[in-house]
């Protein structure tokens, strides 16, 4: 099985360096294309407006100056040589990608461009509270992420899916098992912006979020990852909300007459 990994944190992030790990208990033909620098929050990004540079590290080993979706596309593309990817794995994120954080994640995008190439994709995320950020559980996703990969690909899934797999913050040992979970809804009132002011005077931001409790609805990633549980979440690529698009069709006459 040839596999690609690709991250959204960087090139010489930690998350990576445990990827590798997981990804040589599963093949010996694995190949790294992961940004030069982080891109975390780069979503489904691609670079159009500049040329993108490359840097070759090793002989399966690439560094693109540019987002997630870049380094997969051009890893499928043009880095990769003979037979395309059999696997995607992209992560492990320092940090979880649950609920809305979905929708910003260059980690879950590497994915989404992985599955919109054909490529059997998941996402792979390390859970840490705001205040954990060096203290980081990565001997969690080390532990488990080859078992819950090769589990996913005996089981298989549609070829407009990816998977999207979160680590709870917790020791490996202490993890409370594998749940499927739907994609949760988060409390936005946790999210900030903080102002400060350089020695210029001139005023900057940071945007962050509040390590508070939630209080989420059942079965989802959120109410999983509080319970110490490992998530599995199936992402559909077609956003296409079905209810909607049946209800408007009944009334879509009113503007056609």
């Amino acid at each position: 099985m040839r596999i690609l990994l690709t991250n959204d944190d960087g090139i010489h992030a930690p998350g990576l360096e445990v990827l590798e790990e997981i990804a040589a208990q599963l093949s010996s033909d694995v190949w790294v294309v992961a940004p030069d620098d982080e891109q975390s929050g780069a979503s489904h990004s691609l670079t159009i407006s500049e040329p993108l540079r490359m840097r070759r590290i090793s002989e399966r080993r690439f560094a693109v100056r540019g987002t997630p979706t870049d380094c997969v596309l051009l890893a499928v593309q043009h880095l990769v040589e003979g037979k395309p990817p059999d696997l995607l794995l992209s992560g492990v994120n320092r940090g979880g990608n649950i609920a809305d954080d979905i929708t910003y994640s260059g980690t879950v995008a590497g994915a989404m461009e992985g599955t919109i190439l054909s490529i059997p994709s998941i996402a792979l995320s390390q859970i840490r509270s705001n205040s954990n950020v060096a203290s980081t559980r990565w001997g969690t996703a080390r532990a488990h992420g080859a078992e819950v990969i090769s589990f996913l690909l005996k089981q298989g899934w549609p070829g407009d899916v990816l998977i999207n797999v979160n680590f709870p913050d917790v020791p490996a040992e202490d993890v409370a098992g594998v749940r499927l979970a739907r994609q949760g809804k988060r409390d936005q009132s946790l999210t900030r912006i903080d102002k400060r002011v350089d020695p210029r005077g001139i005023p900057y931001y940071w945007i962050g979020f509040d390590d508070a409790p939630e209080s989420p609805v059942p079965e989802s990633d959120l109410a999983c990852i509080q319970a110490d549980c490992i998530t599995v979440t199936p992402l559909h690529l077609n956003l296409t909300h079905d209810e909607t698009f049946s209800h408007l069709s009944k009334h879509l006459g009113e503007l056609n007459r």
